[in-house]
């Protein structure tokens, strides 16, 4: 009874909805597929005050919480700590551990690709800053996509031979996704699991909040199956009759008895704090970035000038 109890108090905090999806980010909207193939009944939240947060999304039902930047994420939280397991008969399968590897590493780099150095930023932009002034949200931008260009490993020399491998592996992906799934409900043995929530998270995203231009959706759209599969469940999940409410969450108002729930709702006090703490790191970086440059630049001045001094000087005992 207590368990059950808990469940039905079961909350997801994510960031917000847009693009006709219930939360528009990518990580995020496995984690709510999941909780909905497990039908587990939950309360969706919202929280757009901390978009560079890594604790987001999160799962919490009275004193316990997981977050997204633990161990594992979420949904490996949730099984681990037996709140729901869909792959209890799937995880000794040697076939579906390298189909979520395949989709936890080359499908997750593409879409961070895309969203921030593959596209003009504005998906990005509107998941993540469009509640912040623009300054602040600009700031936040190129802060990210710098950290995603060095989780990618990109660089000026090697940009386009790195956007050619991310692509390249998309198209292994989708075919090996595509030949797996057929036209079966779900990838393995006709019942769902985390694969299946992280695949369709990945496939709603590619297909609703890229920009038509995307590379990524364009090779999706080779593969029919993919595109039935992903509509099939964004109707039976997303569209339909949902289990779970949707407001708005003010920090203030909160709850839980966790203490890492951000403390305060006052946007003034957040914005004057964020403005200072961010555009006082950029100009950081930006010195420290020139200081690491020019220094032997300036040590060669140095040897120039201390040259030229001993010339005039030897000029002058001449």
């Amino acid at each position: 009874m207590e368990e059950s109890h808990e469940r039905e108090e079961c909350t997801l905090v994510a960031r917000k909805p847009c693009f006709g999806l219930p939360t528009a980010c990518p990580i995020c909207l496995p984690v709510y597929i999941y909780l909905k193939l497990a039908r587990l009944p939950f309360r969706l939240d919202f929280n757009s005050t901390y978009p560079d947060s890594d604790q987001i999304p999160y799962v919490e039902s009275g004193a316990y919480v997981a977050y997204n930047n633990e161990s594992g994420g979420v949904i490996q939280r949730l099984k681990e700590d037996g709140i729901v397991n869909l792959d209890t008969e799937f995880c000794s399968i040697p076939e579906w551990i390298s189909m979520k590897a395949m989709i936890s590493s080359w499908l997750v780099d593409a879409v961070m690709y895309e969203l921030w150095l593959g596209s003009d930023g504005s998906s990005a932009f509107k998941i993540y800053y469009s509640d912040l002034p623009w300054l602040i949200g600009k700031v936040l931008f190129v802060k990210q996509a710098y950290t995603v260009k060095q989780q990618l490993g990109i660089t000026k020399e090697n940009a386009e031979r790195r956007e050619e491998e991310i692509y390249k592996r998309v198209k292994i992906a989708y075919g090996a996704l595509s030949t797996r799934l057929g036209e079966q409900e779900f990838l393995f043995e006709d019942r769902p699991s985390s694969l299946d929530a992280l695949f369709l998270g990945h496939l709603l995203f590619t297909l609703q909040a890229l920009p038509e231009a995307s590379v990524l959706q364009s090779s999706l759209l080779e593969h029919g199956n993919l595109i039935r599969y992903a509509e099939k469940h964004k109707t039976d999940f997303l569209d339909a009759g949902s289990s779970c409410s949707a407001v708005p969450w003010f920090p203030s108002d909160s709850s839980s008895s966790t203490p890492r729930r951000s403390p305060s709702n006052s946007s003034e006090i957040f914005f004057n704090f964020w403005t200072c703490i961010f555009l006082f790191n950029v100009v950081l970086q930006i010195l420290v970035q020139s200081l690491r440059e020019n220094p032997r630049g300036k040590r060669q001045k140095r040897r120039k000038l201390s040259k030229e001094g001993q010339n005039i000087s030897w000029q002058h005992r001449w």
